[in-house]
């Protein structure tokens, strides 16, 4: 989907946004770099996490810049006492990444190695393969989730912002990772059941919307002291935008461009991921498209071609459109949260950021 937010954007709230962006990219920068020193201290191996961690922040930010919006549209005035709040939910989001890569067996990420497959790399260099690398590429991979999140909470309690909002920022980040997890085990437990009977819009809502939009959304209303029926419209906007996000990412990690995603249009059609596109894909095929799903879908040797007769099917069964219409009724959800909501300013700029989702 790219870095760029739409040109519409380029406003002067948009621009006290990118202007607190710039505070949140210093702080993780430093944090990292901190946490690295330290890391040097206690175990060579331990500075190397740090570094391959380091290497994968980065892309859209998406989530600090919630915060930041939120914190400056209901009335913030210090960017700098928002920013590192902001920047923990980048290293949260981190953490979750590099879990869930583990978990979809993935070392590659926007198109490069990992944490885990910067770890394999390494190993593979000193002569390490087969079931003592997976060990240590294992330990990697759940070590560097617990220390991001880890940092994540502990850079909260740098911001300089009262201990009782500290500690409601940390309460609600918490609370996301909880209900992250419940996600991630009906993604997960999903795969022993049929693609037609995993409720994947639920797997979205609970697994990306809630730590992805919905938290970043309320800490930065919770720092602007905004009341709970402010920070509940935010709820409403961010669950129907975390969806939609993950309809979009779900359709282009079989129908899009790696060269523009950085991501494999393979590896989801490989591993028979149980997605909202699938779902419709299984319920509308007729018998010869079945025939074609059971052949090739969830192999994983397969091949372009192979994807090639499964995205025909996709497409030819109208699943790809009913799922882009499943996608725009989301988007309307989330536009229609904040029109009367919410502030003009903030109302506007989240407003713009929908966009990206229906081009």
């Amino acid at each position: 989907m790219g870095t760029r937010l739409p040109s519409d954007l380029v406003v002067p709230f948009g621009r006290r946004v990118e202007q607190g962006m710039e505070l949140v990219r210093a702080g993780l920068a430093e944090q990292v770099d901190l946490r690295r020193s330290r890391a040097r201290d206690l175990a060579p191996v331990h500075a190397a996490l740090w570094r391959a961690l380091g290497e994968q922040i980065g892309g859209r930010l998406m989530r600090p810049r919630f915060t930041l919006a939120a914190y400056l549209g209901l009335g913030g005035a210090d960017p700098a006492a928002a920013a590192p709040v902001a920047a923990a939910q980048e290293l949260l989001h981190t953490a979750m990444l590099v879990h869930d890569d583990l978990l979809d067996h993935d070392e590659t990420r926007r198109g490069r190695p990992n944490v885990t497959g910067t770890a394999r790399h390494r190993l593979a260099g000193a002569g390490i393969t087969g079931r003592a690398a997976d060990d240590q590429v294992l330990a990697v991979g759940v070590l560097g989730g617990d220390v991001a999140l880890v940092a994540a909470l502990g850079l909260v309690t740098t911001a300089p912002i009262a201990p009782e909002v500290a500690l409601r920022v940390l309460r609600t980040m918490t609370e996301s990772v909880d209900t992250t997890v419940a996600g991630e085990l009906l993604d997960v437990t999903g795969a022993l059941s049929g693609p037609a009977e995993v409720d994947a819009l639920r797997v979205a809502e609970l697994k990306t919307a809630v730590y992805s939009c919905c938290t970043p959304l309320a800490v930065g209303a919770i720092l602007a002291g905004a009341d709970d029926g402010t920070i509940g419209v935010l709820d409403r906007f961010g669950t129907a935008f975390g969806v939609a996000f993950q309809l979009l990412d779900d359709e282009l990690g079989v129908f899009g461009d790696p060269a523009l995603t950085g991501k494999s249009t393979l590896s989801d059609l490989r591993e028979g991921k149980r997605t909202e596109l699938l779902r419709l894909t299984f319920l509308r095929a007729d018998p010869a498209g079945r025939r074609v799903l059971d052949r090739h879908l969830g192999r994983p040797d397969l091949d372009e071609a192979g994807a090639a007769r499964l995205r025909a099917v996709i497409r030819d069964c109208g699943a790809l459109h009913q799922a882009q219409q499943v996608r725009a009724a989301a988007i309307d959800r989330a536009r229609t949260a904040v029109s009367a909501g919410l502030p003009g300013e903030l109302a506007d700029y989240l407003t713009g950021l929908t966009r990206m989702l229906a081009a």
